[in-house]
């Protein structure tokens, strides 16, 4: 019955596009023949989004800060937990408000970024150099025009690459980047933006990245009466890396909309350090990666009142394991996956302060591997979101629907999950109680899931096809007040606090199969709840004698208590949650001069829900300080480039500290950093 109904739900997904294009076909070319192209313009509908405002890094704040991926940059945001397995190349990913990595949406230029097989997204393959805004929301972008995979997350991190801006009557930019420093690091980039014509201009990025990943470390261990078995320094071995970033595309303006292209690819061999244990201290293991996808966008007014918004997207991975140590387990592993996905969205605007959307997704996945035994799956995906937005007077609301029909099979007889059919909803509010002040009290609700992975549900002897998705429920009530100042020293001044309460329901986990430790399985077994509270503010000031200072800072404690098991280790915090922790940015500018510290802070915490002594992890902090210099070098022939030159101390005290237990992160460490701007 059910493959009736996801057939049914894929031939309306093709419909709307056939629908859409037919009208798009039209009013293309009557814009062709009754405009001149030479006047024309993009118009923005008055925006009534922004219910729940992001957080964001942008521009000179991004752009100072001791980061090198943009995982490094989320650490500055407040409800965010990393998890960093040390050193360039470690593998770095991140999880909102305890709820789990597999619950955060990362999106590339408006477009998901996807991985079937694990759900998650290295944020470390990802450099700033071509960011120009990191955002991170929370439940969902409070904006209803968007992909139905936008109201699929938990929580969303949107990477916005570059825009090319050309001023003075220049047709080209070019930026480059060289990084050298500590642990042998050397970072070339390049940046080169192009004016083609007046409405389309192209954009190219590339960058090299080597590392030997050899940094000195102390690893001390203490037996359960608290006295020191062993206290000595070693140095990290096997974590080099070598990678190759090329990134390209177009970006364009047609009268009443615009649209992108983009292409994308990634290239690494790197070493897995791998954690040290059992008086081991180093590995073998080595891991090649392949990523490639190229997406594109494309947003048009078609009459007044009605946007179209389309994307699609081709993704190919490759990843390669190698475990050569035969002391072990000999293990040579590769996995491709490969994705396609298009996306429709309708928006119409029923009245001037009323919105409607209709968007629909189609995703395909398949994976391939050398494993044994293994089934080759496929997936098909059908998202069917419908929005609506409505502004009366100083209050603001949103709600949403999401339906999701999932569809697997796999080759060489393999079983697979039932067809899923799943209806999400979400609800958004926002008011404004004082017309004078900038003063918003602002909650959601919003219930969402997850997919197993791939590897979930086949990995050879482990997988489980009987698994359930794994939900969340989200509460959340907060608000923000905004102020400028025109006189005294402080400029602006914006503080926001929200108070939260999450649910994860049947929470996927690897447990033991039999008497050894050697076989796994998955289950659904889980149950969180998760209480918690994030505030933040951020200042700016004039100072005497031009000085502009620039403050943010970010605090969150949280109680993420574990209910799967009664037992007596029941209601524990869940692993690696601190009770607290925050962040600081202070940054200073005085004329070509620029001065930034950052302070990360990272409470107590346990690494297992067991809270007992052997378990328990102390709190860790780190001290960053950037200090630069912007010269303008004037010639001869009119070219003038910026040429800044910076200078890193990054963890200034040296402390020795785990992310993850038994993975030890660089001490005291130093980068040096050339930019040319053109």
């Amino acid at each position: 019955m059910f493959k009736k109904g996801f057939r049914l739900n894929l031939f309306v997904f093709l419909l709307l596009f056939a629908d859409s294009f037919v009208v798009f076909s039209r009013e293309n070319n009557d814009s062709i023949t009754a405009h001149n192209l030479e006047q024309l313009q993009v118009t923005a509908k008055r925006s009534i989004n922004e219910i729940i405002p992001s957080q964001k890094l942008s521009g000179k704040q991004l752009e100072a800060l001791n980061s090198f991926s943009v995982a490094d940059a989320i650490r500055y945001f407040s409800g965010v937990q990393i998890k960093d397995y040390g050193g360039i190349g470690g593998l770095k990913t991140v999880d909102i408000r305890s709820m789990g990595t597999n619950h955060m949406g990362v999106f590339y230029d408006g477009i998901q970024l996807g991985n079937a097989q694990n759900g998650q997204i290295d944020l470390g393959k990802f450099s700033l150099d071509n960011i120009e805004e990191i955002s991170l929301y929370n439940g969902q972008k409070s904006e209803i025009f968007q992909s139905a995979k936008d109201f699929g997350s938990a929580g969303t991190i949107y990477l916005y690459t570059r825009r090319p801006r050309f001023t003075d009557g220049k047709k080209a930019n070019i930026k480059a980047f060289f990084r050298t420093g500590s642990f042998d690091f050397v970072n070339p980039s390049v940046l080169w933006e192009q004016k083609i014509s007046k409405n389309i201009s192209s954009s190219f990025s590339t960058e090299y990245i080597y590392s030997s990943g050899k940094y000195k470390f102390r690893y001390r261990k203490r037996l359960q009466d608290g006295t020191v078995a062993w206290d000595t320094t070693a140095v990290r071995q096997n974590g080099d890396i070598h990678a190759m970033r090329l990134e390209g595309g177009f970006n364009g303006l047609v009268e009443q909309g615009k649209w992108n292209t983009k292409a994308y690819f990634y290239n690494s061999e790197k070493g897995i350090p791998g954690p040290i244990v059992n008086n081991v201290w180093k590995r073998s293991q080595r891991q090649w990666d392949r990523n490639f996808f190229v997406q594109g966008s494309f947003q048009k007014q078609l009459f007044k009142g009605y946007d179209i918004l389309f994307n699609m997207k081709y993704a190919s991975d490759l990843m390669r394991y190698l475990n050569p140590d035969t002391t072990l387990m000999y293990i040579d592993n590769t996995f491709r996956q490969q994705e396609i996905y298009a996306s429709l969205a309708n928006r119409y605007s029923i009245l001037p302060q009323w919105d409607v959307n209709l968007s629909a997704d189609y995703q395909w996945n398949i994976l391939d591997a050398n494993l044994k035994d293994f089934v080759y799956p496929q997936r098909n995906t059908v998202l069917v979101a419908l929005a609506t937005a409505f502004e009366w007077k100083r209050l603001k609301m949103q709600a949403s629907l999401l339906g999701t029909f999932v569809s697997e099979n796999a080759k060489k007889g393999g079983k697979t999950p039932d067809d899923r059919q799943k209806y999400t909803p979400a609800v958004f509010l926002s008011y404004q109680p004082f017309k004078q002040h900038r003063f918003n009290i602002r909650a959601f609700y919003k219930r969402i899931f997850r997919m197993p992975t791939f590897n979930d549900l086949y990995y050879t002897d482990i997988g489980n096809i009987a698994l359930r998705p794994e939900y969340t429920t989200q509460y959340n009530l907060g608000f923000q007040y905004n102020k400028d100042f025109n006189r005294g020293i402080i400029s602006s001044l914006n503080f926001r606090a929200d108070a939260y309460y999450n649910e994860v329901t049947d929470k996927i986990v690897a447990i033991p199969k039999g008497s050894g430790q050697y076989r796994w399985m998955m289950m659904n077994i889980g149950y969180v709840e998760i209480r918690g509270i994030d505030v933040s503010g951020q200042m700016q000031c004039k100072l005497p004698y031009k000085i502009k200072l620039n403050i943010s800072l970010n605090y969150t404690h949280q109680k993420a208590q574990d209910f799967s098991k009664k037992g007596e280790w029941w209601a524990g915090q869940i692993a690696y949650i601190p009770w607290h922790n925050g962040s600081a940015i202070v940054n200073m500018i005085w004329k070509s001069w620029d001065l930034n510290y950052s302070f990360i802070y990272v409470g107590e915490r346990y690494h297992n829900s067991a809270n007992i002594r052997e378990n328990y992890e102390q709190p860790w902090y780190t001290h960053d300080l950037t200090f630069g210099k912007t010269f303008k070098w004037r010639t001869s022939k009119g070219i003038n480039p910026l040429i800044k030159l910076s200078a890193e101390v990054n963890n200034i005290l040296n402390q020795q500290y785990d992310v993850v237990l038994n993975y030890p992160m660089p001490g005291r460490n130093y980068k040096l950093i050339l930019k040319i701007e053109v």
